[in-house]
């Protein structure tokens, strides 16, 4: 996990990646942040954009798409849902689930006056599972 509030994105993936840059990213934020994204993806590399949760417009990185031969494109759980397996694999994991066979990992429960704790909770990283706000 790279903390780029308290590191460099592109230095810390070149290091992690003897200076090739990263092959494939997975961005569910977007924003300014796709530009060090860019940067940091490897020559003929992949950027994911599934999500904007950034309040700032998302830039594309023209210059360094044309340099590296980047493919940027945004993704949604929409294109899969038209594949006629989808259902049959939506109904596997609900099946499973509701048989106990599939047994979500729930790190912390907050009740619902807590949502502000639970949302600095999520921030922090701290997690392993998933959290839930009760209603």
């Amino acid at each position: 996990m790279i903390a780029t509030g308290e590191e460099d994105l592109v230095a810390r993936v070149n290091e992690i990646t003897s200076g090739k840059g990263a092959r494939i990213v997975f961005d569910p934020i977007g924003g300014t942040i796709l530009e060090s994204l860019a940067a940091a993806a490897a020559v003929k590399g992949t950027v994911f954009e599934y999500g904007a949760l950034a309040p700032e417009p998302t830039p594309y990185p023209l210059f360094t798409a044309l340099a590296k031969g980047l493919t940027i494109r945004g993704y949604t759980l929409f294109e899969l849902t038209p594949d006629p397996v989808f259902p049959k694999a939506k109904q596997y994991v609900f099946d499973h689930l509701a048989s106990g066979a599939f047994k979500p990992i729930i790190d912390k429960v907050f009740p619902f006056a807590e949502l502000v704790d639970a949302h600095r909770y999520m921030e922090s990283n701290a997690q392993v599972g998933k959290i839930v706000v009760r209603l």
